[in-house]
């Protein structure tokens, strides 16, 4: 990776990915109280070994249709995070300590220190907290903010540091209980990147279009199939 490149922002949605997937029961309530980030962050903190399945969902106004990538996000040690692609290429990307390596189906692997991109480094540091539960580290990083209720919620984090705010504006979890079920990386410029994880993911069809696949991103009831390709929006 060259000095100034952009880190890839499936990155920042691995380690989210890597985080609980089962639903909390709730108690019915009349009133549902606000949720809080510190309810959620305790909740979706979970230490390694863990995997899960992903469903990578990227549009371009280049495209028909939003492209898929699918395969599976592992962390197999705290000092480990691997990106295993199976669909529509093969392709796994492990990040170990300092150090990142690609190995793509057919082809030598590359090899490259993360301190040669310093933006992924932060990147990876900060989410270790959100995947310690650290909030007090989370936030030396982030501005953290939370909304809706315990049954459905969004979590938002918007960088602190300079450089990486230039390029991503915010970084959008969606979950319910402890269940988290997609993740939405929105640049400042260019198109949102979204990714659906667990049953979000197992509901996705290939008859989805881009505005399906977005409600089942965020938990709407209309997240039902559509013919044709559409625009995430």
């Amino acid at each position: 990776m060259r000095p100034g490149r952009r880190p890839p922002a499936w990155v920042a949605i691995a380690l989210c990915a890597l985080l609980p997937y089962s639903v909390l029961a709730q108690p019915a309530a009349t009133e549902r109280p606000a949720v809080e980030a510190g309810w959620i962050l305790e909740r979706i903190a979970r230490p390694a070994p863990v995997s899960t399945s992903f469903l990578e969902v990227r549009d371009s106004p280049m495209l028909k249709a939003p492209l898929r990538v699918s395969g599976e996000y592992q962390r197999p040690d705290d000092a480990t995070l691997v990106r295993e692609v199976q669909s529509p290429y093969r392709e796994t990307t492990t990040i170990r300590g300092d150090q990142a390596t690609i190995a793509r189906e057919g082809r030598a692997p590359r090899r490259f220190k993360l301190t040669r991109a310093p933006e992924l480094a932060a990147l990876q540091a900060s989410f270790g907290a959100l995947l310690g539960g650290d909030r007090v580290a989370l936030e030396r990083h982030y501005t953290v903010r939370s909304q809706g209720v315990r049954e459905r919620w969004i979590l938002t984090m918007a960088p602190k540091d300079a450089a990486l705010a230039a390029r991503v504006r915010e970084v959008a979890l969606y979950g319910r209980g402890a269940e988290l079920r997609c993740i939405e990386t929105r640049p400042v410029d260019g198109e949102i990147q979204r990714t659906l994880l667990a049953t979000a993911a197992r509901a996705a069809t290939p008859a989805h279009d881009g505005a399906a696949l977005a409600a089942l991103c965020h938990g709407e009831a209309n997240a039902a199939a559509a013919p044709g390709g559409g625009r995430n929006g």
